[in-house]
């Protein structure tokens, strides 16, 4: 929620407008309602103007409730907008300024629910956010929305005009090597082809009761050529570029799916860029019995990444799927929009896949993880490795997602650990040196040959003392002069390679 004590601060951006309504509902404001909704959510502010150097201050309402009542009506007229998409919580009167201003917040609206437009034509009256302000949809970006309200996975359905011919053979039979060597005796590896295909989501029966091949299993096998005619759009590229090369200059290497040299399916494209991915992995070494293990957690997030991103592309979108891979990073763009919230998707247990069959397809194989865990576990790994925080980027006309992976050092989080070292080296230096005298008035004990330091210090007020390099056992076994006294250690810190330092808990009966 807005902090509308602080009104001026704010500035129309993409996800809040301004309208100053003193006489009545704006008709803009079903533009903007139908633009928030399609895009990341909004918030309109009734009541409020834009000033010369774009800060905000209220401005008077005559009916604040009114202006409430007459958008309840209006936005349950199906006639004016499509669908209301908001709850009571949504519209809310506050004070600003002096001022009654009427707030509505518009959530990002369902991928059920969307295009949410105004009117009755959803290809004239559907409407985006870009910036500060609201622009009409093109047909595409309306077909790709409706395309997203269907339960039914995009990939599941039958290709009525195609055969098994449309598949490519060496594909197919490569698939299940790979998905015999991974799972040894399973009940379909003696099935042939087609019940093959048919039991993978591969192909499916018509209404005729011949098997075709399904979208997916045409995306998965087929030849590119064949893949085009169901898919106009369809395009995978994978570009290289050296350390020295710009994001804008060409590329030293490049695997296109339409090159005619190969399938051009997402299977071998699959393959064929993880391979060159993964050759600048450095792999520790590591045994299981005799066997040398080459697989680790970044290898196995970078395939989680690679297969996110083509079994969640809308292949009837506008542009390819492109992934461009330079020494310190890797870009990783798709069509289609996200059709569950980013931050639901970072936090993981949600999943909306666009395309189920192909889950079904890779997960066989070994590839993907379970729904819903895909980013998590990629950003666990990125975090163990100490690199940049993975980015997702949104972007509409065409929709597109983009993950971008950094494989450079956490420059900020590292100069942060760095500080709070430091900030703790010096502040149990500084409480050593104010309480060096703790230890003896406890014990009565005197340097010991096996300890450099030998010393308790107290942080103030709190029943908590540092002790520098000391085993206490060793020590003074804990007792001295009768006075009992048990030490808990609660944390420690590595300050060099020489020194140690032990937060510890005194849990006798000593007085400081």
């Amino acid at each position: 929620m807005l902090d509308l004590t602080q009104l001026s601060k704010y500035k129309e951006n993409n996800r809040i407008e301004a309208k100053k309504a003193q006489g009545g509902l704006p008709h803009s404001i079903w533009e903007t309602y139908s633009a928030f909704a399609n895009t990341f959510g909004g918030y309109i502010l009734l009541g409020v103007v834009e000033n010369a150097d774009k800060s905000f201050s209220s401005v008077p309402l005559p009916a604040p409730e009114k202006l409430v009542s007459d958008f309840w009506n209006s936005v349950n007229n199906h006639s004016i907008v499509n669908v209301n998409i908001l709850s009571d919580r949504n519209v809310q009167i506050v004070e600003s300024g002096g001022n009654q201003i009427v707030v509505i917040e518009v959530p990002r609206a369902d991928r059920h629910d969307k295009p949410v437009y105004t009117g009755v034509d959803p290809f004239s009256g559907t409407y985006r956010r870009n910036g500060e302000g609201d622009y009409r949809c093109t047909k595409d970006e309306v077909r790709a929305m409706m395309r997203d309200q269907a339960d039914i996975s995009q990939d599941a359905r039958v290709m009525d005009t195609m055969t098994i011919d449309c598949l490519d053979t060496d594909t197919i039979r490569r698939y299940r090597q790979r998905m015999d060597n991974l799972r040894p005796g399973h009940v379909w590896s003696e099935l042939a082809v087609e019940d093959f295909l048919h039991r993978i989501g591969a192909m499916a029966r018509d209404a005729d009761g011949k098997l075709r091949p399904t979208a997916a299993g045409l995306l998965m096998f087929g030849h590119e050529y064949e893949i085009v005619r169901e898919f106009p759009h369809y395009f995978l590229d994978y570009q290289e570029h050296d350390r020295s090369a710009t994001e804008d200059e060409r590329w030293t290497d490049r695997i296109v799916s339409g090159s005619g040299d190969w399938s051009g399916n997402i299977c071998d494209f699959y393959f064929r860029v993880y391979n060159r991915i993964s050759q600048d992995i450095k792999v520790p070494f590591k045994l299981e019995g005799t066997d040398r293990i080459d697989d680790t957690p970044l290898h196995k997030a970078l395939r989680e990444a690679l297969a996110n991103a083509l079994i969640h592309a809308d292949y009837y979108d506008r542009r390819g799927l492109v992934i461009q891979k330079w020494p310190d990073k890797i870009r990783i763009a798709n069509p289609g929009a996200f059709r569950i919230n980013v931050q639901e998707a970072l936090v993981g247990g949600v999943s909306d896949p666009r395309n189920e069959s192909l889950i079904k397809m890779f997960n066989l194989i070994n590839v993907g993880e379970r729904a819903g865990s895909g980013l998590p576990s990629i950003r666990t790994v990125w975090q163990k490795q100490g690199w940049q925080e993975p980015e997702i980027v949104e972007s509409f006309n065409p929709d597109r997602t983009t993950l971008v992976l950094s494989l450079a050092a956490n420059k900020v989080a590292a100069k942060s650990g760095e500080k709070k070292r430091r900030k703790v080296q010096f502040h149990l230096r500084e409480e050593e040196e104010r309480h060096s005298s703790i230890f003896d008035r406890h014990t009565g004990s005197q340097q010991h040959p096996n300890c450099r330091r030998h010393r308790l210090a107290s942080f103030p007020n709190k029943d908590v003392f540092v002790r520098a390099d000391c085993q206490w056992s060793d020590c003074c076994g804990g007792q001295q002069q009768g006075k009992k006294i048990s030490i808990e250690v609660v944390n420690s810190y590595k300050l060099s390679s020489a020194r140690t330092i032990l937060l510890c808990h005194i849990t006798s009966n000593c007085i400081v």
